[in-house]
């Protein structure tokens, strides 16, 4: 479970003129811990904010959340979750950051070994279409709301549990690309 509050990360990357949402933002920063070997948080601002860096209380969320998610990943108790908005929020706002966090993750994956799609392992190729297919959902306006609600909660959970799978199939690639980032190396 992440510690950090979607609207407070949402908050932190409008101040930094973010080029990516908080659900974006966190799709990136997973499918680049995913596909990029030593994948350093300066790495992933670099990737979603105009200057590269962060003013010091946005820097100090960001990099807490770059921390959790990292720990998440590398974590045998797949603890992994997704940055969204609260449940509280609609159901179509929900949906729409739930596809911007699809479109972020195939855009980290893209970054780092998954440029060569000949090097993806075969099973993951199904997962990356299921997930660019979700990043295309919206919601079924005709279906009532606790179907909807049902729809987005198993998206959710078959993407939390997709990026995991995704993660640990990649590790040999991301392991003979370059250093691996370790499990006991202090996520910077």
């Amino acid at each position: 479970m992440l510690p950090e509050n979607y609207a407070d990360i949402q908050s932190a990357l409008t101040e930094e003129h973010s080029l990516a949402d908080a659900a974006e933002a966190h799709g990136t920063l997973s499918g680049s811990l995913c596909s990029v070997s030593d994948y350093r948080f300066e790495d992933w601002l670099g990737d979603i904010l105009p200057e590269g860096k962060a003013r010091p209380p946005s820097a100090a969320l960001l990099r807490e959340l770059y921390r959790s998610t990292a720990e998440a990943l590398f974590a045998p108790d797949m603890g992994f979750d997704l940055l969204l908005p609260a449940d509280d929020q609609s159901i179509i706002e929900r949906a729409a950051a739930l596809g911007l966090w699809c479109q972020g993750f195939l855009y980290g994956l893209g970054l780092g070994v998954l440029r060569d799609t000949s090097r993806m392992p075969d099973e993951l190729s199904e997962i990356v279409e299921d997930i660019t297919e979700i990043g295309r959902a919206a919601v079924d306006t005709d279906q009532s709301e606790e179907s909807n609600e049902a729809a987005y909660a198993e998206l959710v959970e078959f993407l939390r549990v997709s990026v995991q799978v995704v993660f640990e199939e990649l590790a040999p690639l991301r392991e003979s690309s370059a250093a691996p980032l370790l499990p006991g190396a202090s996520f910077h």
